[in-house]
């Protein structure tokens, strides 16, 4: 009895392993292969449109400010006036020029008296210069600190900034600030090191502003800044725009727009693209053989439904387009039947 339990026990095990074999058998069996939807791609002729953010400037700004400290007794503008090329801003007051011409008459008075002893045989020459030099420092003070004592505007403009009072003493400020808004402002942009050689002076440049959406304004770049920033890996360009109306004013927001011509570059479809959670980064699946390849691409513009693609997609591979949520690196893929 106990040789025939033992027996059934034995055939028992060996129907469970038997069981347990098929069973890990049949689930390796049914893995499921993801199903795919590929686009081959090529290169294109895609328009290279960058786009840049700026504030706009005032062609020429002008600080009014005298030479020395001193204080104000009078201020003729105000912010936001129109000022008109050698139009009286500010006047300063007086005493130090009074003290300064007096200083300055006393010391002619003496290369007069030194003068006139060389000339009856009393004094000499030395004297004569020594007096000569002293007259003429005090005097070159003199007509500097009279200069100064009525700041004129250098420029056609519109007063920007005001930082004192009648009666203020001057400091490090400027009194007034005036900006010339006419016939053109202008815009600095910092473009990539990589488009150095693409921008040329006198190349048209689109801007739009947020403050005028929809409406487009001209202009040029006018000036190519010689050095790169080692930081930023930029350099900077100078673009005026004509403000007819002087309707651009400066500190508005600008998007400046430059048309650096065409180039041939892969283009693939923007469902392609998968975003990396957690960094910047995008990928692409490259379909070859019935394997998937998980490639970083830089993207450039967007084009409609696709993406312009500077590096990471050749010309001619097959992009996954659908089905990418099951996939990973190296997978085993089937496409699916159009």
């Amino acid at each position: 009895m106990r040789t025939y339990l033992l027996s059934i026990a034995t055939l028992t095990l060996a129907l469970g392993v038997s069981s347990c074999g098929s069973e890990e058998k049949k689930v390796e069996e049914t893995v499921e292969i993801p199903m795919v939807e590929v686009s081959q791609v090529y290169e294109q002729s895609v328009p290279q449109i960058k786009q840049y953010t700026a504030t706009i400037e005032a062609e020429n700004t002008n600080n009014i400010a005298p030479s020395s400290y001193d204080r104000i007794t009078v201020i003729l503008a105000d912010v936001g006036d129109r000022v008109s090329r050698g139009q009286i801003l500010v006047k300063l007051d007086t005493s130090a020029v009074s003290q300064l011409r007096i200083r300055r008459d006393l010391a002619k008075a003496q290369l007069d008296r030194a003068i006139n002893l060389v000339t009856i045989g009393s004094g000499t020459q030395q004297a004569v210069d020594q007096c000569q030099a002293e007259y003429d420092a005090l005097n070159s003070q003199y007509l500097n600190r009279l200069e100064n004592t009525v700041l004129r505007s250098p420029i056609n403009g519109v007063v920007t900034a005001r930082n004192y009072d009648p009666g203020d003493m001057t400091s490090t400020l400027p009194v007034l600030t005036v900006g010339q808004l006419s016939p053109t402002v202008k815009v600095l942009v910092n473009v990539t090191e990589g488009d150095f050689t693409k921008v040329k002076v006198g190349m048209p440049v689109n801007i739009n502003l947020d403050v005028y959406e929809g409406e487009t304004f001209t202009g040029a770049i006018s000036q190519i800044y010689p050095t790169i920033d080692p930081l930023t890996r930029t350099f900077t360009v100078e673009v005026k725009i004509q403000n007819p109306g002087e309707r651009i004013r400066p500190g508005m927001f600008a998007r400046v727009n430059l048309d650096l011509g065409a180039q041939n570059n892969v283009v693939v479809p923007d469902r392609a693209v998968v975003k990396q959670t957690g960094s910047g980064n995008q990928y692409v699946y490259v379909y070859h053989n019935g394997t998937v390849s998980y490639n970083k691409v830089e993207l450039g513009q967007r084009l409609g439904d696709s993406y312009e693609i500077i590096s990471g997609v050749n010309p001619g591979d097959s992009v996954v387009i659908s089905g990418q949520a099951k996939l990973i690196n190296g997978s085993q893929v089937e496409l699916l039947k159009k």
